[in-house]
């Protein structure tokens, strides 16, 4: 693995000092997470991991610490004007929050498809909430013609220094109880949190690796740095760092201190958070589940018996949709299936093969006929049931004792493709 700077080293946006400075700052008003190591985790994944909770911020994000530094930056005039920032839900509940305590009035653009979790806790931190745009592009630059025709001062989500600063005390705080760390895998959106980190973590331990990590879906640095022209757009469970244009400060940090970029498919970042509910008892958002989606990946390979920092940097997820990942994931566990099976349609037939499924210690989840839209002889029927069972060869078990009493069954969704097992 080589770095990514491919020019000369020069002089960055910013310095170590900074980040120092931004710790003492903000140091009474935000919180120090936990920083923990997980067994669990690294027996599944053959390494040493430790886990930043980040998503334990009062906003759940650790967008607070750029938010806050950023404002206590502020002159006096721009405070009292007020501020504008643009976001799809943390840095704009940071900002909120944060502008809210500090008494300075607080306008927060955010986009049409924002996750009604953000939309309301933003909104319940006092700000002025407004709903523009069907992408970060066009809330962002509604929020910059607003903030100027309004005398607003616009805080960026992570192209700004005072940002950049903010953010890199997560790595001054991990490393103070873990000097000896190999490896953080840090996400990536716009590129704050990674490029602050990323300043501090060399100037604490230079041989420490930065490892980035963008959605499959949304590999804007990595094309910027790479150079290469990968599609960027769809939608993402990762929607906080789902960003089409990284940031010219955040970019130039990048090329020259992070050591590479991975990206994660839906399917891992979907398995990293159920894994952080089952294994930590931690809700993470898809975006702070990318560091350890990306070990899932295949990305532990290449760090085998390392010890490892990841980043749980936010725990913004709608219940809704949280809900769908961990019944989905049930689904590819060979825990919860759907079954079709052939039965006569006569009185009995329900209750026997129930019956047989009781035995089997599964469980009957759901259950309906399906007698039109299907190729079963008119007097049958197609039985559709929804079960719950132990694991994948639990799953199996059941099929076999339904299938030696006679029945035809598909398993039509476990996880393992249709007809499996």
């Amino acid at each position: 693995m080589t770095k990514l700077a491919t020019t000369k080293p020069h002089q960055l946006a910013v310095a170590y000092d900074d980040i120092k400075r931004a710790a003492d700052a903000i140091r009474s008003a935000v919180v120090a997470t936990r920083f923990e190591q997980s067994r669990t985790l690294g027996a599944l994944l053959n390494a040493e991991i430790w886990l930043k909770f980040e998503n334990l911020q009062f906003t759940a994000s650790y967008k607070e610490r750029g938010a806050l530094n950023k404002l206590l930056s502020l002159p006096p005039e721009q405070r009292q004007n007020g501020v504008i920032a643009m976001s799809a839900g943390n840095h704009a509940q940071g900002v909120a929050y944060h502008a809210h305590r500090l008494g300075i009035p607080a306008t927060i653009v955010m986009p049409a498809w924002t996750p009604t979790i953000k939309v309301e806790n933003t909104r319940s931190h006092g700000a002025n909430v407004i709903l523009e745009g069907q992408s970060l592009e066009e809330a962002y630059g509604f929020a910059v013609g607003y903030g100027a025709e309004h005398g607003l001062t616009f805080v960026h989500p992570y192209n700004d220094p005072a940002i950049i600063a903010g953010q890199g005390t997560v790595a001054i705080e991990m490393l103070e109880k873990a000097p000896d760390l190999d490896v953080l895998i840090v996400p990536i959106g716009g590129g704050g949190l990674i490029s602050g980190m990323a300043v501090a973590a060399k100037a604490i331990n230079p041989k420490i690796k930065v490892i980035g990590v963008e959605a499959q879906l949304y590999p804007s640095m990595l094309n910027a740095v790479k150079k290469t022209s990968l599609p960027v757009g769809g939608d993402t469970l990762a929607e906080g760092i789902a960003v089409t244009a990284p940031g010219s400060f955040t970019q130039q940090i990048i090329e020259e201190l992070v050591d590479d970029i991975l990206l994660v498919s839906e399917a891992d970042l979907e398995r990293a958070v159920s894994l952080l509910i089952t294994i930590e008892k931690t809700v993470v958002e898809g975006a702070g589940a990318a560091g350890l989606a990306a070990l899932i990946g295949g990305a532990n390979r290449l760090y085998k018996g390392k010890k490892i920092g990841l980043v749980l940097c936010g725990g913004n997820i709608d219940t809704r949709l949280l809900a769908s990942v961990l019944t989905r994931e049930l689904a590819r566990d060979g825990r919860l299936s759907r079954l079709a099976i052939d039965i006569p349609d006569r009185p009995g037939q329900l209750a026997r093969v129930s019956g047989i499924i009781g035995k089997a210690g599964a469980n009957v989840v759901e259950v309906y006929h399906q007698r039109v839209f299907t190729d079963v002889p008119a007097k049958g029927t197609e039985l559709n049931l929804v079960i719950e069972t132990r694991d994948r060869k639990h799953l199996e078990l059941v099929v076999s004792e339904l299938r030696a009493n006679g029945y035809v069954v598909l398993v039509k969704s476990s996880g393992a493709g249709a007809g499996a097992p």
